[in-house]
């Protein structure tokens, strides 16, 4: 018996929610990479991208574990001279929590040319509140 490969044309794509309220990050960003990946399929491979839509809603509400709240820092540069800036995860949760989950889960993903690809079908909100409502199943 022969294993076929995975056609683009043979990917379907599922929606996901998932309230991340009281989770710990670094598992939940593991479950929601591997969901974007499409891991959970049958016909996964890692040269397509197979993965699926998901909806993380609390996302101001994630826990983590130990001092992160005060230790964990968060860089970036503007590329401009004197453009370095750095905040602690407790600043980044009140300014933007959305970017909390987001680095997280971009850091899960393989460092390659279909990430960006993966993080387009990540929709993240701060509170319960989301416009997908009508992409679920209600069974």
């Amino acid at each position: 018996m022969i294993t076929k490969p995975t056609k683009s044309a043979e990917i379907k794509r599922g929606w996901h929610l998932i309230n991340v309220q009281d989770q710990i990050l670094g598992r939940i960003g593991g479950e929601i990479a591997s969901k974007l990946m499409g891991k959970n399929k049958p016909y996964f491979t890692r040269n397509l991208d197979c993965g699926d839509y998901v909806v993380v809603v609390n996302a101001a509400l994630v826990k983590t574990t130990g001092k992160k709240e005060e230790q964990k820092k968060y860089r970036r540069h503007s590329g401009y001279p004197h453009g370095y800036k750095e905040e602690t995860l407790a600043k980044l949760r009140i300014r933007k929590p959305e970017d909390i989950i987001m680095h997280s889960v971009r850091g899960m993903l393989p460092q390659n040319k279909l990430r960006d690809r993966m993080l387009s079908r990540l929709f993240i909100f701060p509170d319960n509140s989301h416009p997908y409502q009508d992409k679920f199943k209600t069974v």
